[in-house]
């Protein structure tokens, strides 16, 4: 396991070094696999199609392929190995609800050589991805293996009451047992197509503690970068319009409450982030990476399970962004801080660990050394916090649009309740100076009312003419209140006037 655990970048000049996994070549891995589920998936297709049961989810199928070959299986180059299937039927469930058809199922996986990845993670574990990009196989050990077959009748609830969801998807669980060795695989979907670069690929667990790509992993050409690396470059967040927003929360928070109802913690959002302003530039080199399979019809891009479908569902695009370029592999569109137009490829990975009795004892000692809210092993309900409170605060934000139409509504309803008001109160005026000259005319003096009523008008006649845009608001306010105020009293006044001047 230590060779595999220093896995580099798959690439051509590295084909020779063969990789070993439990003192198994890798080689001898990949044709096994396929050679399993060939058979197994082809005998299962004679079954009928029926409802699951409880019992299904604990049924492990086991054939024996020698190399020379027997009546049911093929010969093969490969040593004599036995090839276990768990919950086939369950299993066959979840390929369906997906929209994997069987024999669509086989070709991705048998029709040509799996490609072998580099290892992402710190387990280990020896990752290959079909020639079609669909599908992500995965050696697991022996506990997450167990795990996740007692997961399996929770997760096949989940499943039947929302296939939305950023969760792994688990399309088969099998065993290879060769000279006396184990090597559990799971067959998964492909979060990060390798048709679609991407520019930054980060793994975030919401956690500080030694959560920095090292130096080996950030000299790879696809380096896979970790939570402090993604607030130093993307400090401002990535944001989205406000229906992806709420899709995109509303699924984490979903998915979250599910993995902590199982005890489940130390999972990662893994993120692809594929620039579409750097596409022009980086088109040549692109197209030169490009894996196109010419066997199915028509160039289809992902088939079964993609970003934009877990969060939303099928039949939506998105915002605009999708439609300057067609083809998105069903990445999410966003935006960065800068303005740039993304393409986000996610999903929530490393599920099989439970908060069993070493990893409270791992939490508790690094508890007494570093901050315990810090470090990325944790009781399951503050992780799953702690988790959604990162992604919601920090990596995804949404964009607030600014409307102008109102503000410029506002401006001509001001102008226009300033105009009138000084005309009003301008009327008034000359209206109560005439009453007034012919008061004055007849001999009396009301010098102190003259003075009480010019105040309760606040001296229209000093009003500047071109206010700015925050003193005409305040200015038509008070304006239009004293000119409320003066005809109230005025008929009183005018009143009083006749009755004095009697």
């Amino acid at each position: 396991m230590s060779s595999a655990a220093e896995n580099g970048d798959a690439a051509p000049g590295k084909q020779n070094e063969e990789k070993t996994y439990k003192k198994t070549a890798s080689s001898a891995i990949k044709g096994a696999i396929q050679l399993g589920i060939g058979y197994t998936v082809g005998n299962l297709t004679s079954k009928p199609e029926r409802d699951v049961l409880m019992q299904d989810f604990y049924v492990v199928e086991s054939v024996f392929l020698p190399s020379e070959g027997s009546n049911l299986t093929p010969a093969h180059h490969f040593p004599d190995f036995r090839f276990k299937t768990y919950a086939p039927l369950a299993f066959r469930y979840f390929r369906e609800l997906f929209g994997i058809k069987p024999d669509d199922y086989l070709y991705s996986i048998c029709s040509e050589p799996l490609i072998e990845l580099s290892n992402p993670g710190a387990s280990g574990s020896l990752f290959f991805v079909t020639s079609d990009d669909e599908f992500i196989i995965k050696t697991v050990q022996h506990k997450e293996a167990e795990f996740l077959q007692k997961l399996l009748p929770g997760y096949y609830m989940n499943l039947n009451q929302n296939p939305r969801t950023l969760l792994p998807k688990f399309y088969g669980l099998y065993c290879m047992q060769s000279g006396g060795i184990n090597i559990r695989i799971v067959v998964m979907n492909n979060v990060l197509p390798r048709s679609m670069r991407m520019h930054f690929t980060y793994d975030l667990k919401g956690s500080t503690y030694k959560r920095r790509a090292s130096r080996k992993e950030r000299e790879k050409s696809n380096p896979t970068f970790k939570d402090l690396d993604f607030l130093q470059d993307m400090h401002e967040g990535l944001y989205f319009d406000i229906e992806t927003y709420n899709a995109l929360m509303k699924t984490l928070q979903r998915d979250c409450r599910v993995l902590e109802s199982f005890k489940i913690m130390d999972y990662s959002l893994l993120l692809g982030i594929h620039i579409l302003d750097h596409c022009l530039k980086e088109k040549e080199e692109e197209t030169a990476q490009n894996v196109p399979d010419a066997k199915r019809p028509g160039m289809q891009k992902v088939l079964y399970s993609t970003a934009m479908e877990s969060i939303q569902g099928p039949g939506k695009s998105g915002d605009g962004i999708i439609t300057e370029n067609p083809d998105t592999m069903g990445g999410i569109p966003a935006k960065s801080h800068k303005g740039e137009k993304l393409l986000l490829f996610m999903g929530i990975i490393d599920i099989l660990q439970s908060y069993r009795l070493m990893k409270k004892l791992e939490h508790s000692w690094k508890a007494l050394v570093y901050d315990g809210d810090t470090v990325s092993v944790h009781r399951p309900s503050f992780y799953a916090d702690r988790f959604l409170k990162f992604m919601n605060s920090r990596v995804f934000k949404k964009i607030q649009v600014l409307k102008a139409s109102p503000s410029k509504k506002r401006c001509n309803s001001i102008a226009a309740l300033k105009a009138t008001s000084q005309e009003i109160v301008s009327s008034i005026s000359q209206e109560w100076k005439d009453e007034k000259r012919d008061l004055l005319t007849e001999g009396q003096s009301f010098s102190s009312l003259d003075e009480e009523a010019l105040g309760s008008r606040h001296r229209p006649d000093l009003v500047p003419s071109t206010p700015s845009l925050f003193e005409a608001a305040s200015l038509a306010t008070t304006i239009s209140s004293s000119s409320l105020y003066v005809n109230e009293h005025y008929p009183h006044d005018r009143t009083t006037l006749y009755s004095h001047s009697k």
